[in-house]
């Protein structure tokens, strides 16, 4: 009778081993079924109480399987990540290095402003992640035959500001991202470098966060025309590589009679970008 017992126990037991579980359920589709559609799973070593990954109250963590099938929370460096956090991106000069001259009804746009930390502001991504761009960037604008500087022709006039990327190849001067070659996705090409006339491109880049205001002046002598800013957020796909953002702007207007030559400054001021990584490989 006692050897009938274990054998009929090591059949029942080989039966839950190898059957498929339902949970609320008596149909299970998989060996692990949890029927209900306001049901959930809690792993309480995922938490944040026992997990220094869980990103904590009022927001959410994502799960990872790893090599051995197991679940587990990925960390900052391969789920979000902050690149670059600068208060102030673009030096706060007035120069070559962040002019971009008036050009009438403009075609394209010039690049402008100098990172005022470079080895800060380059970026590595070691898998393809989607990059959040946050921005508020300063300009001024002159009329450079002026004393005061003041423009006062009252022709509206549109600043156009937008963010591209370097992206870093072997054989370039790692500590020069300003060498390097603008990253191009073929589905969004941009003239980032154009001619001081605006009739010929000398470079194509991919663009994002573009955005811009209109600007018009009447008064030659209390006229504002410094400390004025543009602010964008944007979203773009990159590959795995060594990166660096830089800033490129357009003053454009329609009509260029009776004023002389008209200047702007990209960065002149306080600026601030934050780029942010979402890995999802």
């Amino acid at each position: 009778m006692r050897k009938i017992f274990v054998c009929i126990v090591t059949v029942l037991m080989s039966l839950s081993i190898y059957a498929q579980v339902g949970i609320n359920t008596t149909n299970p589709q998989e060996e692990l079924h949890l029927a209900g559609a306001n049901e959930n799973i809690r792993l309480e070593g995922l938490s944040d109480t026992n997990n220094t990954n869980n990103l904590g109250d009022n927001n959410s963590s994502r799960v990872f399987a790893d090599a051995n099938g197991d679940l587990v929370l990925g960390s900052a460096s391969n789920t979000i990540n902050m690149l670059v956090d600068s208060e102030n991106y673009l030096d706060d000069v007035e120069d070559p290095t962040s002019l971009i001259n008036q050009t009438g009804n403009a075609f394209g746009y010039d690049p402008a402003g100098v990172p005022t930390n470079i080895s800060g502001a380059i970026f590595t991504l070691t898998s393809p992640a989607i990059i959040e761009v946050n921005y508020s960037v300063s300009w001024s604008v002159y009329k450079t035959n002026s004393a005061s500087g003041r423009i006062d022709d009252e022709h509206a006039r549109i600043v156009q500001t937008g963010i591209y990327f370097r992206e870093f190849s072997v054989g370039d001067n790692a500590a020069d991202p300003t060498s390097w070659a603008a990253y191009t996705d073929p589905a969004n090409v941009w003239c980032i470098d154009v001619n001081a006339s605006g009739t010929v491109c000398q470079e194509t880049g991919t663009m994002i966060a573009l955005n811009g205001q209109f600007y018009n002046n009447a008064d030659s002598k209390n006229g504002a025309y410094q400390n004025f800013q543009n602010t964008a957020s944007d979203y773009i796909q990159l590959p795995a590589g060594t990166y660096c953002a830089f800033f490129a702007g357009q003053l454009a207007v329609g009509d260029t009679s009776g004023t002389g030559a008209v200047k702007m400054f990209l960065g002149s001021g306080t600026d601030d970008l934050q780029i942010i990584a979402y890995y999802f490989q």
